[in-house]
């Protein structure tokens, strides 16, 4: 008999005790758990566009007749359609299988065994997960009651170990923005500094005409959110010169699909209906914001994303999460001190705001 514990002796020892990334709950692992059929689970816990992708990329995929061949490795074609899109040169783009494994890139190119990597905690971990793949230390630096960061600490901690500065705006799970001034005056470190846009388009605040002007600044962009390709995972970064070129021999071959490209193809012809959408979520999360305030058992947070984070003011948020998935909503719940007691909840559709705020009544 093979013994599985001999083998565990080669594993790195830093990755141990490696705690994953957690991720929604998706509802085909709740059959017999629920009061609802699955069928009619209303999902508000992973920030996917409820709306969708655009029509012209279901009828693109569906008539594609080449999915046997490799795509083009040097994204050529792809960088020059997103170049287009961003407002940036080509050559400073790399796309990848989501921003995700960007930011995991970004990591393995910079971030060494006790490299440090400046955090602003709570934000998406992600950022925690590749550096401590890579071995790098995190130096967390917690966020004010409000979710906003403090310039002075994150400057106070760089020091010459520092390799990377990781910017959440609007900041996953809490919604809120980081100035522009702010970023700026963390730029001025010259440390290598990723502000992460998965949410752009909802909050139409950019970093990215700034990336012309400073040799340290990385920003990256996701199709997930705003073009409803959560499934199909691409996403994109414009990096500093010479930078892209490292990063595209550094990532594993064909790490775009060829139906993540002709998703991005098809979504860049059809942006006034994508952007229509993003304007109805939008529309959205202003009414479900109202409606969350009216409740007296949560406190809402502002949100520039296409969710709204909540602190739970009476009771459990593990408790209030389950009891609303038993109704057959789902919202995040993030077992996180720094983050009061408190869920997420995505923007859905009208119809889905309604259900959500019944089900808080009837729990309240």
């Amino acid at each position: 008999m093979v013994d599985s514990e001999g083998i565990k002796k080669y594993i790195r020892p830093h990755l141990m005790g490696f705690s994953g990334y957690s991720a929604s709950t998706s509802p085909d692992t709740l059959e017999g758990k629920i009061d609802v059929p699955i069928a009619s689970v209303i999902k508000m816990n992973a920030n996917e566009n409820p709306y969708g992708c655009s029509p012209k990329v279901l009828k693109a995929l569906a008539q594609c007749k080449h999915f046997n061949i490799y795509p083009d490795d040097g994204q050529q074609e792809l960088r020059k359609l997103l170049a287009k899109y961003a407002g940036v040169p080509a050559e400073r783009i790399v796309a990848g299988h989501g921003s995700n494994s960007l930011i995991d890139l970004i990591v393995r190119l910079f971030v060494g065994p006790d490299d440090e990597v400046v955090n602003c905690v709570p934000t998406f971990d992600i950022y925690r997960f590749s550096t401590e793949i890579c071995g790098g230390a995190l130096v967390n630096i917690n966020r004010e009651a409000d979710f906003s960061i403090d310039i002075k600490k994150v400057k106070a901690a760089v020091s010459p170990k520092t390799r990377l500065i990781f910017l959440a705006t609007p900041n996953n799970p809490t919604g809120n923005i980081i100035p522009r001034q702010d970023i700026l005056e963390i730029i001025s470190t010259g440390v290598p500094v990723v502000v992460d846009e998965a949410y752009y388009e909802f909050s139409g605040e950019t970093m990215m005409p700034a990336t012309a002007q400073y040799n340290n600044l990385i920003v990256l962009r996701s199709f997930s959110k705003w073009a409803g390709l959560a499934g199909l995972r691409v996403g994109y970064g414009v990096f500093p010169p010479g930078i892209s070129e490292y990063l595209m021999a550094i990532k594993i071959p064909h790490n775009v699909s060829v139906a993540a490209e002709i998703a991005v193809k098809e979504s860049l012809a059809d942006v006034k209906y994508l952007h229509d959408k993003v304007e109805a979520v939008i529309k959205e999360r202003a009414r479900l914001y109202d409606e969350l305030k009216k409740l007296t058992c949560l406190k809402p947070y502002p949100s520039r994303a296409n969710f709204i984070y909540c602190q739970v003011l009476q009771g459990s948020a593990n408790e209030l999460y389950q009891k609303l998935q038993r109704k057959g909503i789902l919202v995040r719940y993030f077992d996180n001190p720094l983050l009061n007691n408190g869920i997420r909840i995505s923007v859905g559709k009208p119809e889905h705001t309604d259900a959500l705020i019944k089900a808080l009544h009837e729990l309240e």
